[in-house]
């Protein structure tokens, strides 16, 4: 990562590490548009505050033209680090929002564009959470939801949340180099 690169930060879900195949086809999209690329292991941590506590000791806090990436747990990990790091752009994998024990139970995102994807056959995370989270924020923030026929994995459709995700980098409009 250079000082004047934009950045994007992935964070991974509970069940996976930082460099699986979801994340790892996202990274090659990012640098393929100029990104530099970090990822986060939160293997160690298996609760979410903790979590959110590495994101915002990482180099994250530094960089410009932050872009946040979190699937499942690491989509909630994402949006509560989001009202300190301030990114460009938060990418949401089935976004673990409004589950029984995490600490923030109405994560607010602080970023200029939000975007949601989650499978309409997710047996992990109610895809109405999703709904429920674009429904509040969409007047507050350049918010998109896509619903897509697969399951909280989002593995059968890896090549279609890969182009949403070179469309959301586009939208965001943050400069690269």
């Amino acid at each position: 990562m250079t000082d004047s690169q934009p950045t994007v930060y992935f964070n991974h879900g509970k069940e996976s590490g930082p460099w699986g195949s979801k994340i790892s086809k996202l990274a090659e999209v990012a640098r393929k548009r100029g990104f530099a690329v970090e990822s986060i292991d939160y293997q160690d941590l298996p609760d979410a505050g903790p979590r959110v506590e590495r994101l915002l000791q990482s180099e994250a806090r530094k960089a410009k033209g932050l872009v946040l990436v979190g699937s499942s747990m690491g989509g909630y990990v994402a949006t509560v680090a989001s009202s300190v790091l301030k990114p460009e752009g938060l990418f949401l994998l089935a976004p673990a929002f409004y589950m029984p024990g995490y600490p923030e139970q109405n994560p607010t995102p602080d970023a200029k564009t939000v975007s949601v994807v989650h499978g309409w056959s997710d047996d992990v995370i109610p895809v109405e959470h999703s709904i429920r989270f674009a429904q509040k924020f969409s007047g507050t923030t350049r918010m998109e939801l896509h619903l897509i026929e697969d399951d909280h994995r989002l593995s059968a459709e890896v090549d279609f949340v890969a182009m949403l995700f070179g469309r959301f980098l586009a939208r965001a409009r943050i400069p690269t180099l």
